[in-house]
């Protein structure tokens, strides 16, 4: 009988990491039917994808897509044809500004791709139990929202109490854009994470990577190997292989040896305002199907784009032309302003330790409101899903995820850290400040799916700092259409919403109803002005007896507002920002000891 040790030596020797080309790597390693997950880090793409959409063009080959974040360029995938299913946590575009996506929106409608969604600390914590091969894994996320109808959800009653629990998801082949690769296949990815490696991890048979470059030796830059060669398959050298999505080297003192680049933001623009023309299919063969290989489509950008890129890793970004504009607030500069007073109130009154900052005029708000309390004296840090903590925004520049927010931050996270351990932590104080497309009187929130009508974007980390944070502050434009009677989708809970600020006034959570108690300043009567906001929402609104006035908002009260966003793009200035940029266009350069209560009861 062969012994143990016996055993390990007649075994088949790992295998050796296949460095190929883009189209060698698709070919051997990803099939039809594959379950076939695209990693997110802080890269949003690979050619591997641009590449696998052009070998299954128009096939049949049924392919189940795991993607957190599909962004514009997703609908690349879709009109391939080649999908049956994705698993997402967002099916929308993410610049100029975040929007539903047509493509997605008639794909999900016509059953030609079916769609199964989660949070992301929800759509990780699955990737997580294939990877640890454990049944399932405990999750504080989706429970009371529309989402505990998955089939991979379930609440059990245990010992320790009911807990919520998601299964495996897994994987067959992973497939990663990393920075660096050393000739045995490991692969360096600088922080932030987003999603971090799990799913690479989680994958059957293993990942493909796209990386920067291949050197011999990573053990100098050991702390940020985050793939080992024992589950890499096959590993592809190409510059600016994540393009539009950027890599980021790393922070000062911890640094890959490789150039960064910054995302092509009017590239991402492009695909978006595409994917709504008849030019689709023009745009999809120019960049997607002609290009014959990865050298062909970088030529096809240019040397100077490229440059450019590279360049807006190096340092501050321009403020683009609209920054000191003068005009009078808008709608959405008032309800921002006044959103930004009462995150430092709230930071004032409950010694919070974070604020989450949610995507558009919410991160907007937070980055002042924060700022504000900082200048007072209050220690909080700024959280972004990402894996930022306590990072600085950086004037000009209004996209919450962008590259030049991280070399501020005192620690660059993952999504399952930021959002998991220290926002939704049990000694962290915690504020989220969040948009909504649609709300209801008991606060519940619909970002996924409008009843009867189309998709929308999806959770992104709202459900999961909505459900868990100590309290919810939200902002929107009044209006019927989004302050409705009874959601028909629930995304993220009500019951941690704290107050919701309008243009027209702040409506406040008394007894599990959200009422009228703030109202905006104006020479129009009092009664007036309430019957306005009632007659743009969609319940019979409730008004407070001790209803107060808001502080009038002047052109100085907006200018911090203005410095991020000079463009307007969310701060509802923008004017022709969403046209399609032309292909050579130039890029845009004391802790909290006291524990939380159990997240089933609080």
């Amino acid at each position: 009988m062969a012994t143990a040790a016996t055993q390990a030596h007649t075994e088949p020797a790992p295998h050796a990491v296949d460095f190929c080309r883009l189209d060698e790597a698709i070919c051997r390693y990803v099939r039809p039917g594959d379950a076939v997950h695209v990693m997110m880090g802080h890269s949003r793409w690979s050619a591997l994808v641009r590449e696998l959409a052009r070998q299954h063009w128009e096939k049949p080959s049924g392919f189940t897509l795991i993607m957190a974040s599909l962004s514009s360029l997703g609908a690349v995938l879709f009109r391939a044809g080649c999908l049956k299913k994705v698993v997402t946590v967002y099916s929308g575009d993410s610049f100029p500004v975040f929007t539903p996506n047509p493509v997605f929106q008639e794909a999900y409608a016509s059953g030609a791709v079916e769609v199964e969604n989660w949070s992301f600390l929800t759509f990780i914590q699955r990737l997580r139990a294939a990877a640890t091969g454990v049944p399932a894994v405990v999750t504080g996320s989706v429970r009371d929202s529309s989402m505990t109808d998955n089939d991979a959800y379930q609440e059990v009653d245990s010992a320790f109490g009911r807990v919520g629990l998601v299964a495996p998801l897994v994987p067959d082949v992973t497939l990663v854009h990393a920075a660096v690769a050393d000739r045995q296949g490991n692969l360096a990815i600088a922080p932030p994470m987003f999603e971090g490696v799990v799913g690479a991890l989680a994958s059957r048979r293993g990942v493909i990577a796209t990386v920067e470059k291949v050197v011999d030796d990573l053990r100098p830059w050991s702390s940020l190997v985050r793939i080992p060669a024992h589950r890499v398959l096959g590993v592809v050298e190409v510059p600016f292989g994540a393009h539009p999505g950027g890599v980021f080297p790393g922070p000062s003192g911890a640094r890959l040896p490789v150039r960064g680049y910054v995302e092509d933001i009017p590239f991402w623009v492009s695909a978006r305002e595409a994917s709504r023309g008849a030019d689709f299919e023009d745009w999809l063969r120019e960049w997607v199907l002609e290009p014959a290989d990865h050298e062909s489509y970088l030529a096809k950008l240019g040397p100077e784009r490229l440059e450019g890129l590279a360049r807006g890793a190096e340092g501050a970004p321009a403020v683009p032309a609209g920054a000191g504009r003068v005009e009078p607030p808008t709608p959405a500069e008032r309800a921002a302003v006044w959103l930004a007073d009462l995150v430092n109130r709230r930071i004032a009154e409950t010694s919070a330790d974070t604020v989450l900052a949610g995507a558009g005029l919410a991160n907007l708000a937070a980055w002042v409101g924060v700022g504000q309390a900082k200048a007072a004296g209050h220690r909080v840090a700024l959280a972004a899903e990402l894996g930022l903590w306590d990072y600085t925004p950086t004037p000009g520049d209004p996209f919450i995820f962008s590259f030049s927010n991280f070399p501020s931050s005192s620690m660059l996270l993952d999504t399952e850290q930021v959002l998991g351990n220290l926002v939704n932590g049990a000694f962290f104080r915690s504020i989220a400040c969040v948009g909504a497309a649609q709300i209801d009187r008991q606060g519940d929130i619909n970002t996924t799916k409008i009843e009867g009508g189309p998709y929308l974007v999806g959770s992104g980390g709202g459900n999961d700092v909505i459900t868990n944070a100590d309290e919810v502050l939200v902002i929107g434009m009044m209006g019927r259409r989004r302050f409705i009677e009874k959601c028909g989708y629930v995304t993220s809970p009500g019951r941690r919403v704290r107050a919701v600020v309008t243009d027209l006034g702040t409506l406040t959570m008394r007894d599990g109803e959200l009422v009228l108690t703030h109202i905006a300043p104006s020479p129009e009567p009092l009664a007036e002005r309430i019957a306005h906001i009632r007659d743009n929402c969609g319940w019979d609104l409730t008004v407070s007896p001790d209803l107060e006035e808001l502080r009038p908002v002047t052109a100085a009260d907006v200018e911090e507002l203005r410095s991020y966003d000079p463009e307007g793009l969310f701060l509802g200035r923008a004017r022709g920002r969403a046209r399609r940029p032309a292909p050579e266009a130039t890029p845009f350069s004391a802790p909290n000891t006291e524990r939380k209560e159990n997240a089933h009861t609080r």
